[in-house]
């Protein structure tokens, strides 16, 4: 470990650079990056796959003590240039940590819905940002999962990042088809609520949420397409003042996450 890799043509720099930009990469190769000291000591806690420790001279010297308490039988650990890491870091001040990581067994739908569940669907939510915030809140809130619908990519370094580590812990699934969604829902005997901009919509402090429950989120530009909302039980609304009609997606799935957890 002593070697200080310079070359941004090392292989396993190289491979990096190529899960960081691309999710085609990601899937081909079933791999996922990780960059910061928080979320590489929690995956390392949770076990989460690291097959590649990458630390800048700095880094090593001040995190290795901390980091290398975790086992790290499976893990490949290389000691990189702070000049190499500056140049692989996709934020501005980074502190020089590093991780390849696996994806992890995609969850299936159906096993991860129980009896009186609680959760969120994130229908053609594209902002990374936003979707990590909102898995980080569902964590915080004890939502029981995440349904990602059309939404965007969930391994992309900005939504691990936004995560800060609930990626982790949370139960988490993807499904696209919008009929196979809502067909799991309906065997779940979940009610289904479109959050929604509607005067007509029910304010979400009069809703009861008993039994299991399924919350729609939309896009953040264009809400939840109207034949999605139509496909819900009911249309939900957060009462609000002034001249304020919408509120940042991830505002909005605080609010209802909040409701649903009450």
């Amino acid at each position: 470990m002593d070697n200080i890799i310079t070359s941004k043509d090392n292989p396993v720099i190289k491979l990096y650079q190529k899960l960081s930009s691309s999710k085609k990469e990601r899937l081909q190769y079933g791999l996922f990056v990780l960059e910061g000291l928080r979320i590489v000591a929690d995956a390392l806690r949770e076990d989460s796959g690291i097959t590649q420790l990458i630390l800048t001279e700095n880094a090593r010297e001040r995190f290795g003590d901390e980091l290398f308490q975790a086992d790290l039988r499976d893990t490949r650990t290389i000691v990189i240039s702070n000049e190499l890491g500056n140049r692989i870091a996709s934020t501005d001040t980074t502190q020089g940590v590093f991780a390849v990581c696996r994806i992890p067994e995609g969850r299936i739908l159906e096993d991860m819905l129980r009896k009186g569940g609680r959760y969120l669907v994130l229908f053609g939510l594209q902002d990374p940002g936003n979707a990590g915030m909102v898995i980080r809140t569902a964590d915080a809130l004890g939502i029981d999962g995440v349904i990602m619908s059309g939404s965007c990519d969930l391994y992309s370094p900005k939504v691990i990042r936004s995560t800060m580590g609930s990626v982790f812990r949370m139960d988490i699934a993807v499904e696209n088809d919008a009929d196979k969604l809502f067909s799991a829902l309906e065997a779940a005997g979940a009610v289904t609520s479109a959050a929604v901009i509607d005067k007509d919509a029910v304010p979400v402090t009069e809703c009861s949420f008993d039994g299991t429950q399924a919350v729609f989120i939309g896009n953040e530009g264009n809400g939840l397409p109207a034949e999605i909302a139509q496909r819900c039980m009911r249309r939900i609304i957060i009462p609000m003042h002034g001249n304020i009609n919408s509120l940042n997606a991830a505002m909005a799935a605080g609010i209802l996450m909040w409701e649903l957890s009450r």
